[in-house]
């Protein structure tokens, strides 16, 4: 290797670490607009309209922003569901089923990871003083001590369960978490939660002769 060259590997890695913050905020910034507009124009039959027309990757742009906790128009317990009922090919449909949790799994964690760059890079003060940043202080700082209580396996426990999804992508932002291990564990949790989520539903809609 000449004098002075460096593997592309590690040019594109240092790439990633000088600019993720920007890469991240873009992204969030992004998602911002588009959840302002969706909020404003939106309700949740239109997010069903964007899965009927456009498919997985309408499945995936929500999806990042129900990761980066900007999702206002659609609860992001009927995403899952509604992404089975419209996507798939009935409940034997595995392949069909399998696409949308894995979708789901992946647009969910690059939202969240975008919101933790954000948090870890820009810290705490920044996100409290945002306006899009719909978490109090009382409440992020009672994650912030389950995060402190439980450290990293908080991150796929609070992941897989409901109401607590996504809320410590921040605390573990602020504890500067190595982002590797941010993003296994994001994703580990959502696909636990996206998974039981549609085994559910299944379930019961057979029992219902729904489907």
């Amino acid at each position: 290797m000449a004098v002075g060259t460096e593997p592309s590997g590690s040019r594109l890695r240092s790439f990633f670490e000088r600019y993720i913050v920007y890469i991240a905020g873009g992204v969030t910034l992004s998602c911002l607009l588009v959840g302002v507009y969706l909020f404003v124009f939106a309700d949740s039959s239109f997010a069903e309209y964007l899965l009927e027309t456009y498919g997985l990757a309408a499945l995936f742009l929500i999806l990042i922003l129900e990761g980066a906790m900007l999702l206002y128009f659609a609860p992001s317990e009927a995403l899952a569901p509604a992404g089975v009922a419209l996507l798939a090919d009935g409940p034997t449909d595995y392949s069909g089923i399998a696409a949308v949790v894995g979708v789901m799994v992946l647009g969910a964690t690059v939202g969240q990871f975008a919101l933790f760059t954000v948090a870890k890079r820009a810290g705490r003060e920044y996100l409290l003083a945002q306006s899009w940043f719909r978490v109090s202080e009382s409440r992020l700082e009672r994650f912030e001590a389950w995060f402190e209580r439980w450290g990293p396996v908080a991150v796929p426990v609070s992941n897989a369960l409901l109401f607590t999804r996504g809320m410590l992508t921040v605390p573990a932002g602020f504890a500067d978490m190595d982002d590797r291990t941010f993003l296994v564990l994001s994703a580990l949790g959502t696909l636990v939660f996206q998974t039981w989520l549609v085994a559910l539903w299944l379930l019961v809609g057979e029992q219902l002769g729904a489907l």
